[in-house]
């Protein structure tokens, strides 16, 4: 997969592809990481890629000139498809696991990373597929965004993880958050692993990681359970969680306390 980075600051990404995961998938082929700083692209003596709004407002805004010619450019480099162009932007719609699946299905992404005030809108309108937030918070710019998009989607592409099942037990990919993990020693300062991860029953670990995921998600993000596909069984729990009966709970979460059990979840 090769993913092309549109940024005005393209040092800010040496630490993180040259790191672990991202570093290796790139060092074994999986990955293809271009950063290209459209600055580059500008075309007046100045190399000016701002300038003040139309209709006055604090700030500056992004020229659509540098923008487009710099994905216009990359799109002619390639005979193949021209790939999805991601603008990163508070305004985007949440990234999401989802989101990221599909982005990994790609054979190319370009990320546009944003400064100042925003971009002009003929760039909204002309050059991009998408447009992704990574939070309700705004950021000097989109390049750590973009970071966390590569991230994302680099750890779905086949072999990069090396176990696939990593990747697929992760939060989010089942549609709840991840069940509670343990390694060794099998006591800790008197903190116990729950016997049944030690049972070596496959069938009962599988039934108690559901099950302690459902609750962590209930306690956690109750509005992920709007969209989940609950079982009748499923039901069951909550409503039993709901009464205060948490008998099948053997992991209490640390946000239990806070959580307020008239939250509706439809």
């Amino acid at each position: 997969m090769e993913i092309i980075v549109l940024t005005l600051f393209p040092e800010m990404f040496t630490g993180i592809l040259n790191e672990s995961i991202l570093k290796r998938a790139i060092a074994d082929g999986q990955l293809s990481v271009r950063l290209v700083n459209f600055r580059d692209f500008a075309n007046d003596k100045h190399k000016t890629v701002d300038d003040y709004p139309f209709g006055g407002g604090a700030g500056m805004l992004l020229k659509p000139a540098p923008l487009f010619e710099a994905i216009r450019h990359i799109q002619s480099e390639s005979s193949g498809p021209a790939g999805r162009v991601v603008l990163m932007t508070p305004q985007g719609k949440p990234f999401t696991q989802k989101l990221a699946q599909d982005f990994a299905q790609e054979s190319r992404l370009v990320l546009v990373c944003g400064h100042y005030e925003g971009f002009d809108e003929r760039v909204r309108q002309e050059l991009v597929t998408d447009e992704v937030s990574i939070g309700d918070f705004v950021l000097t710019g989109g390049e750590i965004p973009a970071m966390a998009v590569i991230d994302a989607v680099a750890r779905l592409l086949p072999g990069v993880l090396g176990n696939e099942e990593s990747a697929e037990d992760d939060s989010y990919t089942s549609g709840l958050l991840e069940y509670p993990q343990y390694t060794r020693p099998a006591v800790y300062e008197g903190l116990a692993v729950p016997d049944v991860l030690l049972s070596g029953n496959h069938k009962r670990i599988a039934e108690w990681r559901h099950v302690h995921a459902l609750y962590r998600t209930w306690v956690r993000r109750p509005d992920l359970l709007r969209t989940y596909a609950m079982s009748e069984k499923d039901k069951e729990y909550i409503s039993r969680w709901e009464r205060g009966d948490f008998k099948d709970i053997d992991v209490f979460d640390r946000y239990h306390e806070l959580k307020r059990v008239s939250d509706p979840i439809d």
